[in-house]
């Protein structure tokens, strides 16, 4: 299979690392798609030019899918202002069938950032559309539509996971790719006074308790026509 993260932003695929290096130890292949720029991701740096910062988050990025010989795709839409307009649906449309998605991980739709609250929305109608002729790309639609699951949002949000998966034997290794995300280290010790490798380490050995295992990813599926499957998908 395609195994797709699209996030809004560059770091946000933390919460389902894991899951996607379980894929790709069973053979499936890993793409990474970000709708933003990333750009006001520096609170370490808020005087940054938006055009370093993006760089940087950019480089950062592709330095994470290069260590997994995976494929990266950025929409580079201005961060904190991701809008749902024709052209920013098109161009993910676009992406979706680029990469011959076949599950697809993806926002919760609650969450305490609006873009990433938009990427959810934008996810549920581009992957319908992924598999329909009306709205024409580059890449030729689909043939099925994706599977999609929503991953563990960020802050006090109410989560409640109805799909685990084990990620114990891969959680050192999620840790190490998380790892090139060096600007956002610097930004969450900022705020919280803790790095990515411990706060990513909290979330997934509470899911390892809930679950019976040492860390977990905790997932919902999209409850959107197309994106539930009648057959197992996750690892």
């Amino acid at each position: 299979m395609n195994v797709i993260s699209i996030m809004a932003h560059q770091d946000d695929e933390m919460f389902c690392m894991g899951t996607m290096l379980r894929c790709q130890a069973r053979g499936d292949r890993l793409f990474f798609i970000t709708l933003t720029d990333g750009s006001k991701g520096f609170v370490q740096k808020p005087d940054i030019a938006p055009s370093d910062a993006a760089r940087i988050r950019h480089a950062e990025m592709s330095a994470l899918a290069h260590a997994l010989d995976a494929e990266y795709i950025n929409l580079a839409e201005p961060d904190e202002f991701l809008m749902d307009t024709p052209s920013v649906r098109l161009k993910l449309i676009e992406a979706i069938r680029a990469v011959g998605a076949d599950l697809i991980f993806t926002h919760f739709s609650e969450d305490y950032n609006l873009d990433h609250i938009a990427t959810n929305l934008l996810v549920r109608q581009c992957a319908m559309h992924s598999c329909l002729p009306v709205l024409p790309t580059r890449s030729q639609p689909l043939q099925n539509h994706p599977a999609v699951f929503l991953i563990e949002p960020h802050g006090p949000i109410p989560f409640t996971p109805s799909y685990y998966v084990d990620i114990s034997s891969v959680h050192a290794k999620k840790a190490e790719l998380v790892g090139h995300h060096r600007s956002q280290e610097e930004a969450i010790r900022q705020i919280g006074g803790t790095g990515l490798a411990d706060y990513i380490a909290k979330v997934s050995m509470f899911r390892g308790c809930q679950s019976g295992c040492a860390h977990a990813e905790g997932f919902v599926p999209m409850p959107a026509r197309g994106a539930l499957k009648p057959y197992p998908v996750l690892p």
